[in-house]
């Protein structure tokens, strides 16, 4: 009798064909959650937190200035950008690439849609459905 192994999960916690490192580190909520205290460390209370000035990017809406892929987003962190306040932060940080693969799945987790009708439905919407 074969024996078949069948994938547990759904298509929502699925790896894409070609799973870069931040795919793994989006499908696990401790490592998000670690992304999230190394943002609120090193992100949040310097350029990044609620109260930013205009050259200050916002990491949580639905388009960025310098980069949008994970792959992008990783450059950014490690290197800094050219001519800007943002500065790299190398493998500074205590579990180096690691965790900024983290840094970047807690950002692209967290990140907003730029559907203007996503979540905007109204009970008129529905009920005309």
């Amino acid at each position: 009798m074969p024996f078949v192994l069948m994938a547990c999960g759904t298509e929502e916690n699925a790896l894409p064909e070609n799973p870069g490192p931040v795919d793994y580190y989006l499908l696990d909520p401790v490592a998000i959650e670690r992304g999230r205290a190394i943002y609120e460390g090193s992100c949040a209370n310097f350029c990044h937190g609620v109260e930013t000035d205009s050259e200050a990017v916002d990491l949580f809406d639905c388009e960025w200035r310098h980069g949008s892929t994970a792959d992008d987003l990783f450059e950014i962190i490690t290197r800094g950008i050219a001519d800007t306040r943002m500065v790299g932060f190398g493998e500074n940080f205590p579990q180096g690439q690691d965790d900024t693969w983290r840094l970047v799945a807690y950002l692209l987790s967290n990140q907003r849609s730029c559907d203007v009708n996503a979540g905007t439905e109204t009970e008129s919407d529905i009920e005309n459905l």
